[in-house]
């Protein structure tokens, strides 16, 4: 499933983004989805990569984009 990110998307800024937590460029129009899709196929589709970068309108929606919760994990050192 395609995953949006909180990072607005622009095709060439991941040729000139940081290696480690690149965090997408500062303004745009459009958001950041990573992944791929159960609906990608070997003969056209190369966006199996967790990697991989697409990107959409956050106002549109289809059945193979979706996002993660994150949740913090409490210390349990005394």
């Amino acid at each position: 499933m395609w995953e949006w990110c909180a990072d607005h998307h622009h095709s060439t800024y991941y040729r000139i983004a940081p290696r480690d937590n690149p965090t997408g460029p500062s303004q745009g129009t459009t958001r950041a989805l990573r992944g791929g899709s159960y609906l990608c196929h070997d003969s056209y589709c190369n966006r199996y990569r967790n990697s991989a970068r697409s990107a959409d309108t956050p106002d549109s929606s289809t059945g193979n984009t979706g996002f993660r919760t994150v949740a913090g994990v409490a210390s349990t050192t005394p």
